[in-house]
């Protein structure tokens, strides 16, 4: 049991339907608590109800308090509201993000810290006092020691003007902790000027019984997130350097979310086998694709989701769900297959629980990304390719030391697409996993071996000169500053890590004049020819040797569209 009793206050005039409604739905008539008034001006304020009912009922404890006027989802998770407080250690205020038609001065605002922490609570402020679109609500959890202050406050504001939970709640933040918890969605205003038929619309709706709330609620939510290639740069996003990446449209991957009676993730048919045609079936699969599909990526998701939203405070409708996905990005090419299947399902989880930027902001989702492989899957991964499948398109990002501690994410800067060259792919049938690559680098970096240390910032510098290059569109210094990417990288890795096939395909785009480096870790690479018969050459003899090959198709994001059309 959640709570021991509950109580309602409500005025003279309103206490006989309340008491009718108490006896028809065996609620005890002696929790309805008649403070008196008839008036708005006998009226006792809000904070002196509260005081009422807890000075006559001599309640004691941890008391939650919530508005008359409020209505809440039918699956709305109150425990996760407890849990959160308790966590916190403090007294807790529900608020809301404003959307643009509402006005700050007709509510009360909250102004929170990086801890969550309310700083500054204003009650219906002037325009100009505060630029929070925070907006609290009545629906708070007090611990015994703030609910003791009661009689001070009452004392020190005789006023009924001042009794009220707004001003109430600014003097209590000067004085006591208190954390703010957000609610995406799940809950109403109702508010004093609702006529009969809106409450009943919103009753059906929060009740779970309007057939329309219904069909939009089970819809299906599907994100798409795409492969990239490090353009130049790469490896130096985990060594705080900077990198320049492209998505490309040739690959992807697919989540899709949906509402279910339980929560159900969907095996994918042909990454998370569990028929196989014989033994020696099993054999071959398990051989050429591992264990590991992507069915582990989305329980560490949802998993990281849920710890992310009760750590900041951000409350969840209690909706299940079916999460399933599908991808053609090849697998252990170093294509970035496993960070799209996440940041897809970051974004289906995001819009189920309608949760915008405001609640992750986009530097955050690649560092949250990156979190579940790391963390949740021990994935060996920097931040580029979450920073490129979150931001899409052809993005410039620094990594450098100072930028990443003032901010906790690095500085991205979206690069204009248009004008580039045709790029092609190539990749092995049957790669060994991408993640051995990066051999003893990371370890003699931490020991600031002066090699790797140097190295990183060549590779810093590449990146500038390329940004330079793309924006006046000076292809064949890019071609020219690649190739040099992948020198640097083989004198710093040596070839035993590169691993034969990656430089076999290498040395056949050379002999044929292409710019050729690493998309990513290994497995795949990508180049720049010449002319359209240098790679049509190029095509033909990589294939003979049993690589896949195929032009790239960059990804244009809508906002390039804009802007270029705009140009």
């Amino acid at each position: 049991q959640i709570f021991s009793e509950v109580y309602l206050v409500t005025n003279a005039n309103k206490y006989k339907h309340y008491e009718r409604w108490a006896t028809a739905n065996e609620f005890p008539v002696d929790n309805i608590i008649n403070d008196g008034s008839t008036t708005s001006e006998t009226r006792l304020g809000s904070v002196a109800d509260f005081e009422l009912a807890l000075r006559t009922r001599h309640i004691t404890g941890d008391v939650m308090v919530l508005a008359g006027d409020m209505l809440f989802n039918y699956k709305f998770d109150i425990m996760q509201v407890i849990k959160y407080c308790r966590a916190k250690g403090g007294d807790l205020a529900i608020y809301y993000e404003m959307d643009a038609s509402e006005s700050s001065s007709t509510r009360g605002i909250v102004e929170l810290d990086a801890s969550h922490r309310i700083s500054k609570f204003w009650e219906k402020p002037s325009l100009g006092e505060t630029s929070s679109r925070l907006a609290s609500v009545v629906f708070y959890c007090f611990r015994q020691q703030s609910v003791e202050l009661l009689g001070n406050y009452l004392q020190e504001f005789p006023d009924v003007n001042d009794r009220v939970f707004g001003k109430f709640m600014g003097w209590l933040v000067d004085r006591e902790d208190v954390y703010g918890m957000k609610l995406p969605g799940g809950f109403q205003l109702i508010g004093q000027h609702v006529g009969l038929s809106d409450y009943e619309k919103w009753v059906a709706a929060y009740s779970g019984h309007n057939p329309d709330e219904l069909q939009r609620l089970k819809r299906p939510i599907s994100h798409r997130s795409y492969a990239r290639i490090g353009l130049i740069g790469n490896p130096s996003d985990g060594f705080h350097g900077k990198t320049i990446s492209m998505s490309i449209a040739n690959f992807w991957a697919d989540v899709t979310i949906e509402s279910s009676d339980k929560l159900v993730l969907v095996p994918h048919p042909l990454n998370d086998p569990t028929e196989f045609g014989s033994l020696a079936d099993l054999h071959g699969i398990s051989r050429k694709e591992g264990y590991l599909g992507g069915l582990r990526l989305l329980q560490a998701t949802c998993k990281k989701f849920y710890q992310y939203c009760s750590e900041r405070g951000i409350a969840l409708a209690k909706r299940n769900f079916r999460l399933e996905y599908d991808t053609n990005i090849p697998r252990q090419v170093g294509l970035a297959g496993s960070s799209a299947i996440v940041v897809a399902a970051l974004r289906c989880l995001m819009a189920f629980f309608n949760l915008s930027d405001a609640d992750m902001p986009r530097p955050v989702q690649p560092n949250f990304v990156l979190s579940v492989e790391l963390e949740e899957l021990f994935i060996t991964a920097g931040l580029q390719d979450r920073v490129i499948q979150i931001y899409e398109g052809l993005v410039y990002m620094d990594f450098s030391k100072d930028i990443m501690t003032k901010n906790q994410h690095g500085n991205y800067v979206d690069l204009d697409m248009k004008g580039i060259p045709q790029l092609w792919l190539a990749y092995q049938n049957d790669p060994s996993d991408s993640g051995k690559i990066h051999s003893d680098v990371k370890l003699r970096w931490a020991k600031h071996d002066s090699d790797v240390l140097e190295a990183m910032k060549e590779f810093a510098a590449y990146t500038d000169q390329a940004r330079d290059a793309i924006s006046e569109g000076r292809w064949t210094s890019l071609a020219g500053l690649m190739d040099k990417n992948f020198a640097l990288r083989r004198r710093l890795y040596g070839d035993a890590a590169l691993g034969n096939a990656n430089l076999r395909m290498i040395d056949i785009a050379q002999r044929h004049g292409s710019a050729v480096k690493f998309p990513g870790s290994g497995g795949a690479v990508f180049g720049l020819c010449p002319t359209e018969e240098s790679m049509d050459s190029l095509r033909i003899e990589l294939q003979l040797e049993g690589f896949v090959f195929c032009p790239l198709t960059p990804y244009i994001p809508e906002r390039h569209q804009e802007q270029q059309q705009q140009q």
